[in-house]
């Protein structure tokens, strides 16, 4: 059912995974551990899916995300909100009796100190999200970002559905926990991997000094290209018969961390429909990257 509120827009982009409500506690200092400190706390619209799909919008795409969101009061705030930022969500799974899901993440003054995803609903909705790819939104080979909080069933299943078989597939797995969720698209030689270096680590399976050599490392294992990033070190993008390529950011003062992978992934992905080659597609995300991390909102 189309939801009366949705953008009605083809969309050129589809953002697959998580969208659910960001609460971002910040202290302006460092914290130990058991720390009890005055901060911030933030209520904003997040999930990878929505976060990139959100950065997209900025650069003047049409993204569409396909994720689980509940009919709660959560729910119809965060459609609403997602809207106004330029997302198109009439393709949404609403109607699957589930609550909205949450993310709660504690930040200090060197990074993110810890956080927990409950993306139960988006879990427990499986296949039903990618239900629009039958329909509304059928014959699809455009870009699609897929992001690691779905289930490692449906992760495994995305490679062989014929419905995505000429898709343009980003992929980025959303935490290191969730990091090895991704060996199917990489057996399967399928899509563009946007990792950091602790997640390009574990999927290739050891130590690497450098986004460079951590991004060649996955390679190694069978992925087409991968984008590593190394917080304020060189990030890199190797891919197979080309060369590999670095890039450092610009030194920054920290001013938040949640989603800045996204905002690079978004960045990134938008040069490169904007016809941009690698170098300049690479400088752009890193420098998009640095000024969220800033707190600036590019463009």
């Amino acid at each position: 059912m189309t939801d009366p509120l949705s953008v009605t827009r083809q969309p050129d982009i589809l953002c697959i995974g998580a969208m659910l409500w960001d609460v971002i506690g910040r202290a302006p200092r460092r914290m130990a551990p058991g720390a009890d400190v005055p901060g911030r706390i933030r209520h904003l619209p997040g999930g990878v899916a929505l976060n990139v799909a959100v950065a997209l919008a900025r650069w003047g795409l049409r993204p569409a995300v396909l994720s689980a969101v509940g009919r709660d009061p959560e729910g119809e705030a965060l459609v609403v909100e997602a809207q106004r930022l330029g997302v198109i969500t009439e393709h949404l799974a609403r109607d699957t009796g589930l609550p909205t899901d949450c993310y709660m993440g504690i930040e200090d003054s060197e990074g993110l100190i810890a956080a927990i995803a409950d993306a139960f609903s988006l879990e427990m909705a499986g296949a039903e999200i990618l239900a629009p790819l039958s329909g509304a939104l059928s014959s699809w080979d455009g870009p699609v970002v897929l992001d690691g909080n779905l289930t490692e069933e449906l992760l495994a299943a995305v490679p062989r559905d014929p419905r995505l078989s000429q898709a343009d597939l980003r992929v980025v797995p959303a935490s290191p926990g969730k990091a090895e969720r991704l060996e199917p698209l990489i057996a399967a030689r399928r899509g563009c991997f946007y990792l950091n270096r602790l997640e390009a680590e574990i999927l290739a399976g050891r130590a690497c000094p450098d986004a460079a050599s951590a991004a060649e490392a996955v390679v190694a294992r069978g992925a087409a290209r991968v984008l590593v990033t190394d917080g304020p070190r060189a990030a890199a993008d190797a891919a197979v018969g080309a060369e590999t390529l670095t890039y450092t950011p610009p030194a920054v003062a920290v001013a938040r961390v949640t989603g800045a992978g996204d905002c690079f992934l978004a960045a990134h992905l938008a040069a490169e429909l904007d016809s941009r080659g690698r170098s300049t597609a690479l400088a752009r995300a890193v420098n998009a990257s640095a000024a969220h991390v800033s707190g600036k909102d590019v463009p």
